[in-house]
């Protein structure tokens, strides 16, 4: 079986697939750098109440936005699982894409993870959407090539930032409000952060697609994607699993190129 590991800046998502089955995911925070030792402990965990065990783990895939991560992932696969991880960023992993801009390697690797599942899973052209520390929007063409995108703050941190910035706004829950003018301080700052976002994503991707030119697909992904996914029509489809499904799609392909061993299913 396959550990996909997506290390963002909130969240570390723990994935196991088996085939093309995804048989367990699991979340921990990034706020505090863990060891391998103590990550290994909490997966061992989970995995155990799902009926599912560290030595059925035969390979690993890490992306990571987080570079103080990736010492102690890369550990916890080479020293409890006893595997070399294949790391999206590295030169000997092949993405199956192009990236078509200036400095390719300061892309983010979760955006190229999210290019490469959506442009496997939708026709044509694509902008996805992605709700998470940031929100970013991301340009694939028609050919699977990543041409760029936008990123704006994400909505916690805009909260956290308004909360920080004003000493009498209180910190609050994003929610959608009832009504867009608010009758008091909270629910005027959720309209506010809520359907401000709301006008930042209709806005940009009516930017995006009059430049490009060609019809295209919007795909919202990232944790808050199912909360503004009945707020806009502008979003064509929510796909939660998006990054890790882009993982596994990756790793399937370095297989293919020798560049990865095979898993045997579990």
């Amino acid at each position: 079986m396959l550990l996909a590991i997506d290390a963002g800046n909130t969240n570390i998502v723990f994935a196991v697939h088996d085939g093309d089955r995804l048989r367990g995911q699991w979340r921990a925070s990034t706020k505090d750098v863990h060891t391998a030792d103590e990550y290994v402990v909490w997966l061992a965990q989970l995995m155990e109440l799902d009926g599912l065990h560290l030595k059925d783990l035969k390979a690993a895939i890490i992306a990571t936005v987080v570079p103080q991560a990736l010492f102690n992932l890369r550990m916890l696969c080479k020293r409890w699982l006893g595997v070399e991880p294949l790391v999206v960023g590295e030169p000997q992993t092949e993405l199956g894409l192009k990236v078509r801009v200036n400095r390719p390697d300061a892309v983010g690797a979760d955006r190229l993870v999210n290019a490469v599942a959506a442009h496997e899973t939708y026709k044509g052209a694509l902008i996805v959407v992605d709700f998470g520390t940031a929100t970013t929007f991301d340009v694939i063409s028609e050919e699977g090539d990543y041409m760029g995108g936008v990123i704006a703050p994400g909505v916690n941190l805009s909260m956290e930032a308004l909360h920080a910035a004003a000493a009498k706004l209180p910190r609050i829950a994003i929610e959608r409000p009832q009504a867009v003018i608010g009758n008091d301080t909270i629910p005027a700052m959720q309209s506010g952060v809520y359907w401000g976002y709301v006008a930042l994503v209709e806005g940009l991707v009516a930017r995006i697609k009059t430049e490009y030119g060609k019809p295209m697909t919007v795909v919202a992904t990232g944790g808050l994607s199912a909360l503004f996914r009945h707020a806009t029509n502008v979003i064509d489809k929510v796909d939660a699993d998006l990054t890790i499904r882009g993982l596994v799609n990756i790793h399937q392909r370095n297989v293919k190129l020798g560049r990865a061993p095979a898993v045997k299913r579990g």
